[in-house]
């Protein structure tokens, strides 16, 4: 049975302003740049430089009328003219249009490079004699490289995959042959290893021998684990040698590759380069933050635009054709203004976050120790400067500062606090590099363990538990004590 019933609901929506002023704030200053070209190409009544329309709108009736879509209600008859002939600078519309295309996508600027890595070894084929089949087979084999320079798979699966999909039926051995002989014989060496292990013993091959590169082969060939594992006292009783000569051999290895491939595989990637999004200097012991002049670009109304208004002010006889251009210009100088709007928000939203995050950290800004880092999560900034937290999680995420110690990511500067031995709220940043400082220091011959690191830390005043430790060390990316030894 049908049944009529009536429900209240209370809802929260972002305007299109709203949505286009989240994602202007989140973009880095490169970003914001090609965001700002591809509004100037889509919107030709937004123009840049110094050259000042005569006339610029200051306001606009705050009376909109809008359709069942959301969009503005236009009818050219009602224009007032005179509202858009005005001499202000920078007009506050906040009027909604339909002039955005979609710009969800995240769009990426291609870079031009150099040869593959797979194509550098395509061509070294051609400096060998072999066989159409040993060619194929080569050929299949240089495909099946990763990034790295491995063939991470066993050959038995290589010989399976030539007959399912290059419709070659061989043999192992053969495979093996032209594995060895032919594409472990590339350039750079140690490229086309199964393993580490293979890897490594190929590059010492290859150089000139003597007497510690043949010992370290043969380390490399019959006690492999033990020395990654750094059973140094193991490897002195295996193979009868004096210290001194394990040392010649851990240089050896030091020196070679174990991935081969990383010097060709970038070209296959988009070159990176950060912008600093501020810049802190310390000017007579006082910090002065400055916003980099890219995110505050000079944007007017076209001038040409401005006079075509002008044009139809004046004109006695208002023809169809001429509203029909009224609404459009209309429709565009909307669009213009608000995108002028919507940047001086994001300036100013920009400098009042980083401001407020200097001061918060101003310790650390005027002697670079990160031992001065103060806590701070997200919610105390947006606190104090009165904004949302996710206003100030997209600033954070994406923008880089310049310090006099470096370009730092901003949220960087975020950290959860503990307490110490006397109570006080400390940096869990602090922490981590009052623990670096410890490792970086301690004994290499005999690398500190987790529990003996928690010790000197809470002597220091950190009262910390192992586990703690570990989880910090890990983060740090510092490897347990085991593989920090040193002989």
């Amino acid at each position: 049975m049908l049944k009529q019933s009536l429900h209240q609901k209370l809802l929260q929506k972002l305007s299109p302003q709203q949505i286009q002023l989240m994602k202007l704030i989140q973009l880095p200053t490169q970003a914001f740049e090609e965001r700002l070209k591809q509004e100037i190409e889509e919107n030709p009544a937004l123009d840049t430089g110094k050259d000042e329309p005569e006339n610029f709108e200051d306001t606009l009736a705050n009376d909109v009328d809008y359709d069942d879509s959301g969009n503005e209600k236009i009818d050219a008859e009602d224009i007032n003219i005179d509202e858009y002939l005005s001499d202000d600078e920078y007009p506050s519309y906040k009027t909604q249009t339909n002039n955005y295309s979609s710009d969800d996508e995240d769009k990426q600027v291609p870079y031009a490079a150099g040869t593959s890595f797979h194509q550098s070894l395509k061509n070294q084929l051609n400096t060998f004699r072999i066989d159409e089949e040993e060619r194929a087979i080569a050929e299949f084999l240089v495909g099946s490289i990763d990034d790295s320079g491995y063939i991470r798979r066993d050959i038995i699966d290589l010989v399976d995959d030539l007959a399912f999909t290059q419709n070659i039926f061989t043999t192992e051995e053969k495979v093996q042959n032209v594995l060895i002989n032919v594409v472990q014989k590339l350039d750079p060496t140690g490229v086309g290893a199964l393993n580490l292990k293979e890897c490594l013993i190929i590059q010492l091959k290859a150089k000139s021998e003597n007497e510690s590169r043949a010992l370290a082969i043969r380390i490399l060939e019959e006690a492999f684990d033990h020395f990654v594992k750094k059973h140094y006292k193991k490897l002195l009783e295996k193979f009868n040698i004096s210290e001194e000569q394990l040392k010649e051999v851990i240089s050896e290895i030091s020196k070679l590759n174990p991935k081969p491939g990383s010097s060709y595989a970038g070209n296959n990637k988009i070159a990176e380069q950060i912008v600093p999004d501020f810049s802190i200097k310390i000017i007579d012991g006082n910090l002065d933050l400055t916003l980099n002049a890219r995110n505050a670009p000079e944007l007017h109304v076209s001038r040409e635009y401005n006079n075509m208004l002008k044009g139809y002010q004046d004109s006695k006889e208002k023809t169809k054709s001429q509203k029909d251009a009224v609404l459009f210009i209309k429709q565009k100088l909307d669009a213009a203004k608000w995108f002028i709007d919507a940047i001086k928000q994001r300036q100013q939203t920009l400098l009042v976050t980083m401001n407020a995050i200097m001061h918060r950290q101003e310790e650390y800004f005027l002697t670079g120790d990160e031992r001065k880092l103060k806590p701070m999560i997200l919610k105390d900034i947006a606190d104090e400067i009165g904004m949302d937290v996710s206003t100030v999680s997209r600033v954070a995420s994406s923008k880089y500062v310049s310090t006099p110690y470096g370009t730092k990511l901003i949220k960087e500067f975020f950290s959860e606090s503990m307490k110490n031995d006397q109570g006080e709220d400390v940096s869990t940043r602090e922490i981590k590099k009052i623990l670096e400082t410890v490792i970086t220091e301690e004994d290499k011959r005999k690398p500190l363990t987790d529990e003996k690191l928690s010790k000197i830390l809470k002597e220091k005043g950190y009262p910390i538990a192992r586990r703690t430790v570990a989880k910090y060390r890990e983060q740090l990316d510092i490897p347990v004590a085991r593989l920090r030894k040193e002989i």
